[in-house]
């Protein structure tokens, strides 16, 4: 007999004990990896909980934002937040989704799960940045019908940015 796992997407609070959990797995990760290809060694920790402390994610909190997680067979296994630039304008933030949970289709539901959140909230247009060495999430916003655009921010680690039309 062979079970299915499935995941599930749902609505979290940007300050409950898994959002916090799911934050420093993905700051560690994103830090980590900056590091590790810029200057061959890890965060520094001291800095890693100064940054994790200054960005909590009230900005993904309702009413103009909202934080999903995901959780595969009840585990929480990832994370995605949206959070709205101006009434039309929606921000896609903090995709993530646990090493171990990859390449089982969590990423395109987060992401899909975050575009109807932004709908939602009114949104027509999701717009995104990331860093040229997260080549796996470039990957996937172009699958995900993503296109590469000018800035639309000054985020001095935002090396690519990205927008969808939400239909």
């Amino acid at each position: 007999m062979r079970v299915m796992t499935t995941w599930t997407v749902l609505p979290e609070p940007y300050d409950s004990p898994v959002a916090a959990a799911l934050w420093r797995a993905y700051y560690t990760e994103v830090s980590d990896r900056w590091y590790l290809l810029r200057e061959g060694r890890r965060t520094d920790p001291d800095e890693l909980e100064r940054e994790i402390a200054r960005q909590p994610g009230a900005d993904l909190a309702p009413p103009r934002g909202r934080l999903l997680v995901a959780r595969y067979g009840g585990e929480p296994a990832g994370t995605a937040g949206v959070r709205l630039l101006d009434a039309t304008t929606a921000e896609l933030k903090r995709v993530f989704v646990h090493a171990a949970m990859r390449g089982k289709g969590g990423a395109p539901l987060l992401v899909r799960a975050a575009e109807d959140a932004a709908r939602a909230l009114g949104a027509t247009r999701m717009v995104l940045d990331t860093r040229g060495d997260l080549v796996e999430a470039r990957a996937l916003y172009a699958r995900l019908g993503y296109r590469e655009t000018a800035p639309h921010n000054a985020d001095p680690y935002a090396e690519h940015w990205f927008s969808r039309r939400l239909a």
